[in-house]
């Protein structure tokens, strides 16, 4: 029998009032339904606004280093039940088990992160302009926040949403998304198990159409971090600005890597193959080009194809190459991708099949693609495919890569493989990307500095993660003290 998991509102496990739920299936096994949840509606949405603003004022009060305890106490809880939430992170999304473990690490090590962090909330002490003043300021809550989730990092980004606004004493309303909900579910888990006080956090699940509105749009909202779509991110934020609540959208990306003609080849496969292909694609930070120059294409393409040819596609619990698409039409949009790629002209040198036969008929399998001749301007060099679909295009040297780098209307990351210590400066001043990388893939990030993008991968506002985190979840007041 089907478990069927609950809302989190007030401190309490509840139904929706709508009655009904939405039943979320293994992407690596369609047969098997992993959990089944309640599909929530505006009205449920506002019952959790609620509670989350009938508990401000007590957990702002609650003193910072207490507020850390509890993070850590539910770190040590994710930590206790890691394995269980591996699993779970694979049957629901279809990662790997190497790259969903590598994940719950990664949320587990945000919460002791930000544990540590509410130790060193306070503001800055600056010098007055006369005798027997003080000159202050200090971080306070925005209030109640809402938080939008992807079901592509399905516990890393709920993580590093939650645990800071959770650590600066703001409120949550938090809406995972419907593809891979429970095992953030269990993050709210280990927090209530932690002794997180009722209504701190709550926990809604259902449709983006239904939920993503009356969360950014309501009034007893202060604050809404989103991570998804361009498209439904510009929505979001255009919801929330009515009433001039501070917003911040993480959305696509179509990521190059640049690859010199001085680079070692092999690894520079290395780097674009698992950036390309890794979490099956579906990554915004994902490396969909490579920008190869001339004197050294044909080698790479080459040894691109062989890195593909070579990786093991299969159910995530097996720990292959790579896993499944999470969904039926997330596999078919990338094999929409390669037909167009086909028709503009580019030439497939490998995959972009529909896997069948055996394990592969009852998951949403496909084998990485890699396309030479590729052109600047066609859709698969412009568009974000969002599935293992890599863009090889050639390049005559660093001023034309560094062009066709960034003459796309995304900017979230960028690297380039090189052993030029000039064309590497030159790259880093002149990418137009938040995350800039050397001899290293696009995807892959840091939990303690500030990650974001440019152009339509955000709404550059605010940065996530680290320091940037604590500043996107608080205000500053200036304090003037004439004693």
């Amino acid at each position: 029998m089907t478990t069927e998991h609950l809302n989190y509102v007030g401190g309490d496990w509840v139904e929706s009032e709508s009655g009904d739920t939405f039943q979320v299936r293994n992407p690596a096994n369609t047969d098997e339904v992993v959990g089944q949840f309640q599909a929530s509606t505006e009205a449920d949405a506002v019952e959790a606004i609620a509670a989350a603003n009938d508990a401000e004022a007590e957990w702002a009060d609650t003193p910072g280093p207490a507020r850390g305890a509890i993070l850590r106490e539910a770190a040590a809880e994710m930590a206790s039940r890691k394995e269980e939430l591996t699993e779970t992170l694979v049957e629901e999304e279809g990662k790997t088990r190497s790259e969903s473990a590598g994940e719950v690490q990664r949320a587990i090590d945000i919460f002791y992160y930000y544990a540590e962090k509410t130790r060193d909330l306070g503001g800055t002490v600056k010098s007055p302009s006369g005798p027997s003043k003080d000159l202050y300021t200090v971080r306070e809550p925005l209030g109640t926040v809402g938080l939008i989730t992807p079901w592509n990092y399905p516990v890393a980004i709920p993580a590093w949403k939650i645990a800071p606004a959770l650590a600066t004493g703001n409120t949550v309303v938090f809406k995972p998304a419907s593809v891979a909900p429970n095992v953030s579910r269990k993050i709210v888990e280990c927090l209530d198990e932690a002794g997180l006080p009722d209504g701190v956090l709550n926990y809604v699940t259902g449709s983006g159409s239904e939920l993503g509105d009356p969360i950014s749009g309501h009034e007893g909202i202060d604050g809404v971090s989103f991570t998804g779509s361009t498209t439904v991110g510009t929505i979001v934020a255009q919801t929330a600005a009515d009433d001039l609540k501070r917003v911040q959208a993480e959305m696509g990306g179509k990521n190059p890597t640049i690859v010199t003609d001085s680079a070692d080849i092999e690894e520079a496969v290395e780097i674009c193959g698992v950036g390309a292909f890794g979490t099956t694609g579906q990554s915004c930070t994902a490396c969909s080009r490579a920008i190869v120059y001339e004197e050294v294409y044909d080698e790479f393409v080459d040894a691109m194809v062989e890195y593909a040819a070579d990786l093991e596609v299969g159910p995530g619990l097996d720990d292959p190459g790579m896993g499944p698409h999470v969904s039926a039409d997330e596999l078919e949009s990338t094999l929409d991708y390669v037909e167009v790629g086909q028709k503009e002209g580019a030439t497939l040198e490998f995959g972009g099949e529909e896997l069948a036969g055996g394990e592969y008929d009852s998951g949403h399998f496909v084998s990485p693609a890699v396309f030479s001749d590729v052109e600047p301007d066609m859709r698969i060099a412009q568009e974000e495919v969002f599935g293992p679909l890599l863009s090889v295009i050639p390049a005559d040297g660093f001023e034309d890569a560094l062009a066709i780098s960034n003459d796309v209307d995304y900017g979230l990351s960028s690297s380039i493989v090189t052993d030029d210590h000039s064309e590497a400066e030159a790259f880093i001043d002149r990418t137009e990307s938040g995350v800039a990388k050397i001899n290293e893939k696009t995807t892959g990030l840091e939990l303690h500095v500030p990650f974001g993008g440019y152009k339509d991968s955000s709404t550059n506002t605010y940065r996530e993660q680290g320091d940037a985190g604590i500043d996107f979840f608080t205000s500053i007041k200036t304090v003037y003290d004439n004693y």
